[in-house]
C-alpha cells in the first residue's frame, strides 16, 4: 500500500500497480489503438488514392496523430483515466492527491507515452516503472499522476481471539498512551496467525511482544500469565475502552444500551403518568408503596349444550349476565 496524501491532509491507502498488470493494460490498449488505425488507413487509402504524394503524407500524419495519440488522450480524459486496457485489469490513472486526472494530466501522459512505449517498444517505460518505487513511468512523472489498482481481492478477515476468563477486567488501570500503532498491529496479526505459527517460533514472538509492551506500558504482567495471553487481555483492554469511548459508558455495562434506554424510559414513563393524575412527581414526596396485585383467576370453563350436542367452551369474565 502507498500513503497518498490529500489536499485535505487525508492519508489514503492506495495499491499502485505494477510492471506485469501495467504491461498487460497497455498491450490490449495496443492492440485495440492499432487496430483501428489499420482499419482507418485502409479505408483512407482507397479514399485518397486520387490525390498527390504529398496530400496523402498529410492525411497519413494526421491519422497517426488523431488515431494512436489523440484516441488514447481522449479516452483516459472522458473516464477520468480507465482505458480498456485499464478497465480489463481493473486499474486506474489517479493524481498524486487520489483525485480524478483532468485533460493536462492525460495530455503529458499521451505525449510521453509517444516516447516511452511507441518508438522504444515499450522499453524505456518498463525500465522506468522498474526503477520506480510506485511503478510510475517517465508520463506519469512529469503528468504527476499515478496508476493503481481498482479491483482488490478481498483477504479473509480474521478475528483476534478473546483472552481467557480469568484475565477479563485485570488490567483496567494499564496505562496504554504509550503505545504505538505499529506495535498494536504486530500484536494483532500474531494473535491472529498464532494458531499457524509453529509453538516453539510463536513462544518466542510472543514473548519479545510482550517484552515492548511492557516497555511501553511500564507494567509486568501478572504472576505466571503467559505471554500470549498477556497479549490477549491487553488488546480486550483497549478494545473496551474505544468502544467506550466510541458508544459511551452507559452501555458497557451489562447489555450494551439497554439497561441505560431502559432506566431512563421508565423514568420518563414513572413521571409522565404521575404529572397526568396531578401527583407529586418521583424525587419531592414519600414514597407510594405499589399496591399489590391480585393474581389472575384461573379461567373456568363453562359448558353450554349445543345443537348438536357438543360442549363449546368459554371462559368466565366475572360478571353477572343482566336480569
Amino acid at each position: 500500500m502507498s500513503d497518498v496524501v490529500t489536499g485535505d491532509a487525508v492519508v489514503l491507502g492506495l495499491q499502485p500497480a505494477r510492471l506485469p498488470s501495467r504491461a498487460l493494460a497497455v498491450l490490449i490498449d495496443l492492440v485495440v489503438v492499432w487496430a483501428a488505425y489499420l482499419l482507418v488507413t485502409l479505408g483512407l487509402a482507397v479514399a485518397t488514392a486520387s490525390l498527390d504524394e504529398a496530400a496523402v503524407t498529410a492525411v497519413s500524419i494526421a491519422s497517426f496523430l488523431l488515431i494512436l495519440v489523440g484516441a488514447p488522450i481522449a479516452v483516459e480524459t472522458l473516464s477520468h483515466g480507465r482505458s480498456l486496457g485499464k478497465l480489463a485489469c481493473g486499474l486506474r490513472v489517479v493524481r498524486d492527491d487520489g483525485g480524478p486526472i483532468r485533460f493536462r494530466h492525460a495530455l503529458v501522459r499521451g505525449a510521453m507515452g509517444v516516447v516511452e512505449i511507441l518508438m522504444t517498444f515499450g522499453v524505456v517505460a518498463c525500465v522506468a516503472s522498474l526503477v520506480s518505487e510506485r511503478g510510475r513511468r517517465l508520463g506519469d512523472v512529469f503528468a504527476g499522476t499515478l496508476v493503481v489498482r481498482e479491483r482488490i481481492p478481498a483477504a479473509r478477515v480474521l478475528a483476534v481471539p478473546p483472552p481467557p476468563p480469568w484475565l477479563v477486567g485485570r488490567f483496567a488501570g494499564l496505562d496504554l498512551s504509550a503505545v504505538p500503532e505499529s506495535l498494536w498491529l504486530e500484536i494483532r496479526q500474531y494473535l491472529m496467525r498464532a494458531r499457524e505459527l509453529d509453538p516453539a517460533v510463536g513462544r518466542r514472538l510472543a514473548e519479545r511482544l510482550a517484552d515492548e509492551l511492557v516497555a511501553r506500558t511500564g507494567t509486568p504482567p501478572p504472576p505466571g500469565v503467559p505471554a500470549d495471553a498477556y497479549l490477549a487481555g491487553v488488546v480486550a483492554e483497549r478494545q473496551t475502552r474505544e468502544a467506550r469511548r466510541a458508544f459511551g459508558s452507559a452501555g458497557m455495562t451489562g447489555t450494551p444500551g439497554v439497561a441505560g434506554v431502559a432506566g431512563v424510559a421508565g423514568v420518563a414513563t414513572v413521571s409522565g403518568a404521575v404529572g397526568a393524575v396531578g401527583m407529586p412527581a418521583p424525587g419531592f414526596g414519600p414514597p407510594v408503596a405499589p399496591s399489590p396485585v391480585a393474581p389472575p383467576a384461573a379461567a373456568s370453563v363453562v359448558a353450554s349444550p349445543a345443537a348438536d350436542g357438543q360442549e363449546a367452551a368459554a371462559p368466565a369474565t366475572g360478571f353477572a349476565p343482566p336480569a
